[in-house]
């Protein structure tokens, strides 16, 4: 009994002692003053906005690519021989100007026999102007003087023409036509034993150097053209639209001011499949006192197309694809824009009445209805009218909408 008794009072202290701390934790807390609620301009956020108006919007898109020489082949002998030097060392590396005797294949036994033919030519001749001036005495001065102007050491002067056909007769009886044709044929020959630049260039590959033999049809060397070079440079697809065949192009070499002029000589009428993209063809002129060099990157500035009634944005400040901020009164509100152009930083858009605030930076852990304090943005009125649409810097920082979500990104 003394033992149940003992165990009521342990039990009816404990649940005093509990009562009795929390009916002081109760007066305490009573006795604490309410905290200063927080005025309303205590809680509003500063938000950079541009007044929503419309212009032309210059667009201009970049791109990088990869600089190829315009023409690129294989220099092969025509003649098979030694191989002389020319007036341009056989080397890789070595340049030369168009018209440069690069090398000769021998040629010594040719020209010989050239000259044979031509010496057997004049005999012909000779022997035909009695007949000519007694049968023909209206063609004999004609003759006379094409025989007079054979050089035997210079290709042949143009045959005379006749309407005789008593003439043509007896020139073709005498073999006078078939031996003009034929020494006019070797002439060709041994021109071909001279090969010369068929423009500004360089060698990039040399297979066989001077002293070397080689047939017909052989290989010495592989020459790329350096004054005039071609710009491959894929877009997108949708920045394509906008580039024509024909507009100009202003390139640099990426970190450098020096700029060169190109022009667009051809769009590629296809996709590629690994990188999704359409390429764009530029012709570039080199200058010598800064070349271009075939194989480094460019980047390439296509001229602006003007896109009436549209304002320009940072990409950042859209969310959801097509989703921006207004601010009415000071309060936050959505709404959706029409998308024109995506650039690299920017886009271009109408779908706004003029005349609204519209939120130009990426706000975090927001949502519609939240109270803002307003500031213009001077970037984004600067080019929302006559502007350029191709690397306005975003304003604020670099997060998302409100939803984390950015367009394009």
């Amino acid at each position: 009994m003394k033992k149940i008794d003992r165990r009521i009072i342990i039990i009816t202290t404990f649940i005093f002692i509990v009562g009795l701390s929390f009916g002081i934790m109760k007066f305490l807390i009573a006795q604490k003053a309410e905290p200063p609620a927080r005025r309303d301009n205590d809680v509003k956020r500063y938000v950079k906005t541009s007044e929503v108006k419309y212009g032309t919007v210059e667009s201009h898109i970049e791109a990088t690519g990869r600089l190829r020489s315009l023409s690129a082949i294989d220099i092969v002998a025509e003649a098979s021989g030694k191989i002389i030097p020319g007036d341009i060392s056989l080397k890789k590396g070595a340049s030369f100007s168009k018209g440069d005797l690069l090398f000769t294949v021998y040629k010594d036994e040719a020209e010989l026999d050239l000259q044979g033919q031509k010496s057997r030519f004049l005999n012909t001749l000779a022997n035909l102007l009695p007949d000519i001036r007694i049968d023909f005495p209206g063609y004999e001065k004609t003759f006379t003087d094409f025989f007079n102007n054979i050089n035997i050491y210079r290709d042949l002067p143009d045959m005379p023409g006749f309407g005789n056909e008593k003439l043509k007769v007896f020139l073709a009886s005498r073999n006078v036509l078939s031996e003009y044709y034929s020494i006019q044929r070797d002439e060709l020959k041994l021109k071909r034993h001279s090969i010369y630049a068929p423009f500004n260039g360089t060698y990039s590959d040399v297979y066989l150097e001077a002293g070397a033999y080689i047939n017909t049809g052989g290989r010495v060397a592989h020459a790329i053209q350096t004054d005039i070079l071609e710009l491959e440079v894929p877009v997108k697809p949708a920045d394509a639209l906008w580039i024509r065949k024909g507009d100009m192009v202003e390139v640099k070499r990426p970190g450098d001011d020096a700029t060169y002029k190109g022009k667009v000589i051809r769009k590629g009428s296809y996709i590629d499949e690994d990188t999704q993209s359409q390429e764009i063809f530029i012709r570039v002129r080199s200058n010598r006192s800064n070349p271009l060099l075939n194989g480094e990157y460019l980047v390439a500035r296509f001229n602006g197309h003007s896109i009436e009634e549209t304002m320009e944005i940072p990409r950042n400040a859209v969310f959801n694809t097509d989703e921006v901020f207004i601010v009415n009164g000071d309060r936050l509100e959505k709404r959706n824009i029409d998308v024109v152009k995506l650039n690299e930083k920017t886009l271009v858009f109408r779908g706004l009445e003029e005349g609204q605030l519209l939120v130009t930076q990426a706000l975090i852990n927001v949502q519609e209805g939240t109270r803002v304090r307003t500031g213009m943005d001077e970037t984004a009125g600067n080019n929302r009218a006559g502007g350029s649409a191709s690397e306005t810097s975003p304003a604020g920082n670099n997060g998302s909408g409100a939803n984390k979500k950015e367009s394009g990104r």
